[in-house]
């Protein structure tokens, strides 16, 4: 970006090393990986609400109790999709932050207060499982499409190199404790979701439930803004105000829908996710950033350096493919197993 002052996002970015190529590149994997992801919180959504209203019975046949539930809290998020100005729907973003938080504390004071026997034990290290897990790490810290628009909108943008090292280092501090509760208190047998393991009676897990069914509901808009915006930069200058309006939220509105029948036919949260950071995540947080800054500093940057970021791309092509191929497997696994059961 101070190669090229004119460079606002990632797609840019990509535009500036690989010419129309990588922005479509670019644009292609942003938008796979904001879909895939929404796949993904719609099945957390569907998962846990069905715990939240373990007593809710009224469904039609086709429809089991939990994904009339989903369908019920998908058409309220819809009118969200509708909303042009981001303004209106940025205290969603703090929302999203504050429920996170607060899904960690609880899981945190079952966790100490004793209200869950902690005594079960994990494997120090599981090799075959590294390639499987390997999407869900990629996936988890994979915010490098905005990172050149948090760039753009700080006020002293040469700070942002400590913002990502405070903002990175609390994440990785807040997943590892996440991570070592779930294994101390529930073992091998933990849930993919730590608040489908933890006991009902707690208000802690109420209170974890209902902050898990609200946080996806609080991306939605959010999530889809990026797609909306090109959206409507690709429409005819022609098209009055209102009319994009309609456009943008019935594309948008269609898509959710889409990403429910997606959700619900395909309900394996730990398989989706850990399949979207080894296929789409590795190149947005990984491949593309070396690739891209190799490629315009190809004349600047010492052979050392060059080395180094190609390991990095060969590295992360390679995981990206193992991880891929493992997480596949066991999604096509589950399927089947659905099927037959």
């Amino acid at each position: 970006m101070h190669k090229n002052p004119k460079s606002r996002d990632y797609k840019d970015i990509g535009y500036d090393a690989f010419g129309s190529k990588g922005r479509i590149i670019a644009a292609s994997f942003i938008y796979l990986e904001i879909f895939m992801a929404l796949v993904s919180y719609t099945i957390s959504l569907h998962d846990n609400l069905a715990h939240v209203f373990p007593a809710f019975t009224l469904s039609p046949s086709h429809l089991s109790a939990s994904q009339l539930l989903a369908l019920i809290a998908v058409l309220l998020a819809l009118p969200s999709l509708w909303l042009r100005d981001l303004s209106s729907i940025s205290f969603l973003s703090s929302a999203g932050i504050l429920l996170a938080l607060l899904i960690f504390s609880s899981v945190a004071y079952a966790a100490v207060s004793g209200a869950v026997r902690a005594h079960r034990c994990v494997p120090a290290l599981d090799i075959s499982k590294i390639p499987a897990i390997s999407g869900l790490y990629l996936f988890s810290f994979a915010g490098h499409i905005v990172f050149p628009n948090l760039y753009n909108s700080m006020n002293d943008p040469s700070k942002f190199t400590k913002v990502s090292i405070v903002s990175f280092s609390m994440v990785t501090v807040m997943y590892t404790a996440l991570g070592f509760m779930g294994a101390k208190m529930f073992g091998p047998q933990v849930s993919s979701q730590i608040t489908l393991s933890m006991p009902r009676n707690l208000v802690v897990t109420k209170i974890a439930l209902w902050a898990t069914v609200l946080t996806p509901m609080t991306k939605y808009a959010l999530e889809f803004a990026p797609f909306a915006m090109q959206l409507e930069q690709s429409l005819p200058p022609s098209f009055k105000s209102r009319s994009r309006m309609v456009i943008r939220g019935t594309v948008g509105s269609i898509l959710l829908l889409i990403i429910l029948v997606l959700a619900l036919s395909v309900p394996y949260f730990e398989h989706v996710l850990s399949l979207t950071g080894s296929l789409v995540s590795v190149g947005i947080c990984i491949i593309f950033p070396c690739a891209f800054y190799t490629r315009i500093f190809w004349r600047q940057i010492s052979t050392p350096l060059m080395l180094f970021n190609l390991t990095i791309i060969a590295f992360g092509a390679t995981l990206g493919a193992f991880g891929t191929f493992s997480s596949s497997r066991s999604l096509i696994i589950s399927l089947q197993r659905g099927h037959t059961s």
